[in-house]
């Protein structure tokens, strides 16, 4: 699998919208260490802005 598709994947995991085929193509990519990082990296970036999101909120609510 490409990288490129790796994070389209993640992205649909993500947003709820993977199909049942997607899904399995997802999990075979586990076995690939090009595609895992792929996988974390788009992770981390999901990670990183809910993190950020909710720093926000919270600075809201203080002010």
């Amino acid at each position: 699998m490409s990288v490129p598709r790796a994070k389209i994947l993640i992205e649909k995991l993500i947003s709820n919208r993977l199909s049942t085929e997607e899904l399995a193509e997802l999990l075979a990519g586990t076995h690939d260490e090009a595609v895992q990082q792929a996988y974390s990296d788009e992770l981390e970036v999901y990670f990183n802005q809910l993190l950020a999101e909710e720093s926000h909120k919270r600075r809201k609510l203080a002010d």
